[in-house]
């Protein structure tokens, strides 16, 4: 199946969940089998062959996929998630978006020293998530090789914030 195959699966929501933005809905993608395989075979691929210790994935979406790519990869998975998701201690940041502000956390234990760590997430908008995402490994002494995402809203310019860090792949760019 095609980038462009997997991309007809995505459907557009306008003014969700305000006015003015424009939601991608994954979920068509998510209900075709032969689309959720090859969409994280290509997710995969960037990193085939490295040494990938985990992929973190952002709540929500980037746990419907983060962890099909950790395994693909042999690596484990970690959740970042809003604050009071998670059981253990935990580190926090917080970051903006393109319609307000939002915290993440990660367990203080999640990512070992000179980890390699992949960040997943379904959508790449302003890099907010992203860099908060980052901040929060590398805190922990992990080691950036990549982003990973499967829309890309380069009107919104945030991957170019991650480049500097390492590699940004992006499936599909709108």
């Amino acid at each position: 199946m095609t980038i462009t195959d997997i991309a007809a699966k995505i459907r557009n929501i306008p003014d969700f969940p305000k006015p003015g933005i424009l939601f991608k809905d994954i979920t068509p993608l998510l209900a075709d089998a032969e689309a959720l395989a090859a969409t994280t075979a290509h997710l995969s691929l960037p990193f085939a062959g490295q040494r990938i210790d985990a992929v973190v994935g952002m709540e929500s979406r980037g746990f419907l996929l983060g962890p099909a790519i950790a395994m693909k990869l042999s690596a484990g998975f970690v959740p970042v998630r809003k604050p009071g998701k998670l059981p253990y201690k935990t580190l926090s940041a917080t970051y903006e978006l393109e319609y307000g502000t939002d915290s993440i956390e990660i367990h203080e234990d999640a990512i070992f020293k000179g980890a390699n760590i992949v960040i997943h997430d379904d959508v790449v908008a302003t890099g907010g998530t992203a860099l908060a995402a980052t901040e929060l490994v590398q805190r922990l002494g992990g080691k950036i090789v990549g982003y990973s995402f499967i829309i890309e809203l380069s009107f919104l310019d945030g991957a170019s914030k991650l480049t500097s860090i390492a590699p940004v792949h992006s499936l599909i760019k709108v």
